[in-house]
């Protein structure tokens, strides 16, 4: 697992993985999946063992591929190294797996086993199994708002609220993400890149999607992003402006909406047709509430800040059907650290 978290910025949209090969109790052989395109996990580790592969056990995260992809399959590799046991976390539901190579190994005689640490993989693998088993992204909303729940002032001013240190955070957050979402609104008021700035975090140079919700096509044809590295997506319902702005550097997706709304379940599968794992969203409080109360948001993660921020000001969420208590979203904390003097909060629904 600590191997295959070593791709964590660049395997996308391929799924993290990692391989251990142990010969009579001595690790002989180490691989990961570096970036897409490039060998897998198992090739890199047979590599590294070289002869010593040879009667050897291999740990894989994630069952090893039966097809021809980019790259062979790994379960013919392992078969023609001679390894005598493979020990899987869980299997691959891709429909170009899905059990063929574990059955590719039982068959050549090697003993398979699986679930080891199956629930901890899974967690790790969130996005691709997400993209895979339910045809759209993992989906993390990102919020930064004072520790009594503001995101801005009434007039709009919200930079910074919270610390450098926090930004920097989220830069890791954007780097693990094979798009970036936000609204309309967003971009008239902030201009936002919605990129990876820094390149160590970015060493291949490949940049998320950026994804912008605007029903109406308001996008300005001199959006800072227009002109930065990458793609920009678009979702509209009137693609009445569409020409100027694919001109300009866009791609624009015309698509139905819901109750007056972009539907948000379309563009999540469109996003999985385009192979986005994880999707971050960087929006306004009516983006992040119509996630919220059409339970599409998997993972919340809030920086909150040690100030308050008052009265006149911009809520996280707006969530104008909610009018009862039992229409809360509850929460369960899986994680709460502090980065610099923010406190980054980490959650999923709990219902």
């Amino acid at each position: 697992m600590r191997l295959a978290e070593q791709a964590v910025f660049t395997a996308h949209p391929n799924p993290m993985v990692g391989c251990v090969l142990v010969r009579d109790g001595e690790v002989v052989g180490e691989g990961w999946h570096e970036v897409a395109g490039a060998a897998h996990a198992e090739i890199n580790a047979l590599q590294d063992a070289g002869d010593k592969a040879k009667g050897a056990t291999a740990y894989v995260t994630l069952e090893p591929c039966a097809h021809h992809g980019k790259t062979p399959p790994c379960s013919t590799a392992l078969i023609a190294a001679g390894v005598s046991e493979v020990v899987v976390a869980c299997g691959d539901p891709h429909p170009m797996v899905d059990g063929k190579g574990l059955k590719a190994l039982a068959a050549a005689g090697i003993t398979v086993r699986s679930g080891l640490l199956q629930q901890q993989v899974e967690q790790l693998l969130a996005g691709f199994l997400s993209r895979v088993i339910r045809i759209r992204p993992r989906v993390r909303l990102k919020i930064a708002c004072s520790i009594d729940g503001r995101i801005a002032m009434a007039n709009g001013q919200s930079h910074w609220i919270t610390g450098e240190e926090a930004r920097a955070d989220v830069q890791r957050l954007r780097a693990s993400s094979g798009a970036i979402m936000t609204g309309i609104g967003t971009v008239l008021a902030d201009d936002p890149s919605l990129t990876v700035r820094d390149a160590a975090l970015n060493p291949h140079g490949k940049q998320p999607i950026r994804v912008i919700l605007d029903s109406e096509l308001r996008m300005p044809m001199a959006a800072k992003m227009l002109a930065l590295p990458g793609n920009t997506l678009v979702f509209c319902q009137n693609d009445q402006n569409a020409p100027g702005l694919v001109d300009a550097g866009a791609e624009v997706v015309r698509i139905d909406g819901v109750n007056g709304q972009i539907d948000l379940d379309a563009v999540l599968q469109q996003l999985a047709d385009r192979e986005v794992n994880d999707l971050l969203v960087e929006a306004g409080p009516a983006i992040a509430g119509q996630l919220i109360e059409q339970k599409l948001v998997d993972e919340f993660v809030i920086y909150q800040a040690p100030h308050i921020m008052g009265s006149e000001t911009m809520g996280m969420v707006a969530t104008p059907g909610w009018i009862d208590l039992a229409d809360r979203q509850n929460l369960q904390i899986t994680d709460s650290v502090q980065i610099g003097s923010d406190t980054r909060i980490t959650a999923i629904p709990a219902d």
